[in-house]
């Protein structure tokens, strides 16, 4: 019985000694498990710290590259990749940098910024930012001079002057002046000699809708003036259109909606007739093409799908040029004489409307070294689709006695030096000259898309900003 008891006694121990392996192998297998879950957990959680930081280091990026802009505007030329560090002078992490700079008609300068923490160099974050100046198209009218919008002008867009704003007709956006008062004349219809008015006023509701501003820093003309010159040269030498002087009255530019234009010379004018200017300067001239044989075909340019190329830049060195017709592509058309006399200097007629075939994507800009100017047979109901600019002189239509049109639109921007306007009115208000209803319509796609070598003024401003991965 003892012999038996003892192998009992043997048999129990094994038993015990099997559990105690079998639980201490669950044990190992669930702490291992444990333990590996958990540094799961810790890896993942420094993998998603260190996907913040990489947007933060990409951020930063961004933001040294505006600080960049800021003090070396014309500076494109710093794409690399440069280091990250924390307030200690530690480098911990990089970020790449892709820049674009501008293109013809594309003011806004791209920014790619990727960025990534050291400890993980494979999780990168990437966001795409756009600076840009923006062009003269900002505002849907800008002048240097004192203007009057009468009871049947509808402005669509900002509005500013560094003169005074005599404004009764009807707007929807700020009107700003950068003057507090000025001295209104009877030509705005104020008593003679004049009358002290503030920088905005009149009978608009703008001023209770709380869109008159006045005053505000001016727009330095002086600053903005465009080098013609460089136009045509980047017309005549680096694939644009360039058009010496034609020995007659000038040239004609017919856009056309396959995405060309005709190029005529002018060999016939209308009849001379008395029209006075906004200076109140008296004029016998004639900015009519004649009836009949009174142009010459030159030939058929085609214009290409890529607007911001020198190939649709078209320089005129000409005294005038009439365009008109349909445009496809977008454009800019310049008309300039050298040596730069004021006897000579080129203006711009619109010899008919001007319209697009595809108005999202086309734009025709118009910029004279003087006047732009609406003839006195000009179409009883005219639109004009395009972005004009009158460096020395202004967008206009003469006073023509007893002449009288229906209806005038404009869509895009007017930016004239001298006081413009295509209506005239005497002191009761009644339209004496010109166009009874003047409809303008802005165009904010062009502030930072305008058509080929507009200008721009003003500092770099961000656009816009976008995560990329």
């Amino acid at each position: 019985m003892k012999r038996i008891k003892k192998n009992f006694s043997k048999q129990e121990h094994g038993a015990t000694l099997t559990l105690v392996i079998v639980y201490s192998a669950v044990f190992l297998i669930i702490f291992s498990s444990l333990i590996g879950f958990v540094y799961l957990q810790l890896s993942q959680t420094r993998q998603k710290v260190a996907f913040n930081q990489a947007l933060a280091i990409a951020e930063a990026g961004a933001d040294w590259s505006r600080w960049h802009l800021a003090h070396a505007p014309n500076d494109y030329n710093f794409s690399g990749t440069y280091d990250y560090k924390d307030p200690e002078g530690d480098t911990i992490g990089q970020y790449a940098l892709e820049v674009s700079a501008p293109s013809a008609c594309e003011t806004s300068l791209s920014i790619k910024s990727t960025g990534w923490a050291s400890d993980y160099p494979n999780v990168k974050r990437s966001i795409s930012v756009k600076f840009g100046r923006p062009s003269l198209a900002q505002y849907a009218f800008l002048t240097d001079s004192d203007v009057w919008l009468g009871e049947e002008e509808d402005v669509k867009g900002p509005l500013h002057s560094n003169g005074g704003v005599r404004m009764d007709g009807t707007q929807n956006a700020l009107f700003t002046s950068a003057t507090s008062t000025y001295k209104c004349l009877p030509m705005h219809g104020c008593s003679s000699p004049y009358e002290i008015k503030p920088g905005i006023w009149g009978s608009g509701s703008g001023g209770t809708e709380g869109l008159w501003e006045f005053p505000v820093p001016s727009v330095d003309f002086d600053a903005i003036s465009l080098d013609l010159g460089d136009l045509r040269d980047e017309a005549r030498y680096h694939g644009g259109y360039y058009f010496g002087p034609s020995e007659a009255f000038g040239y004609r530019v017919e856009f056309k909606n396959d995405g060309s234009f005709n190029l005529y010379k002018v060999t016939k004018l209308k009849s001379n007739v008395w029209g006075a200017d906004t200076d109140g300067v008296w004029h016998y001239e004639s900015n009519d093409i004649g009836t009949g044989n009174s142009t010459t075909l030159l030939g058929n340019y085609p214009l290409t799908a890529d607007g911001c190329d020198a190939r649709n830049l078209i320089f005129i060195e000409d005294t005038r040029v009439w365009v008109d017709g349909v445009l496809k592509e977008k454009a800019t058309v310049a008309a300039a004489r050298f040596p730069d006399d004021p006897e000579t200097n080129a203006s711009i007629i619109i010899n008919g409307s001007i319209s697009r075939a595809d108005p999202t994507d086309t734009m025709l800009a118009l910029i004279a070294q003087k006047n732009i100017l609406v003839p006195r047979y000009s179409d009883n109901i005219l639109e004009i689709q395009a972005v004009m600019v009158a460096q020395k002189g202004a967008v206009q239509r003469y006073y023509y006695s007893g002449d009288t049109k229906n209806r005038i639109m404009v869509r895009g921007s007017i930016i004239t030096n001298k006081i413009w306007t295509w209506s005239w009115i005497d002191s009761f208000g009644d339209i004496t000259s010109g166009y009874e209803i003047t409809e303008s319509y802005y165009e904010p796609a062009l502030i930072y898309n305008p058509p080929p070598y507009f200008p721009s003024s003003g500092e770099q401003q961000f656009v816009s900003w976008e995560e990329t991965n």
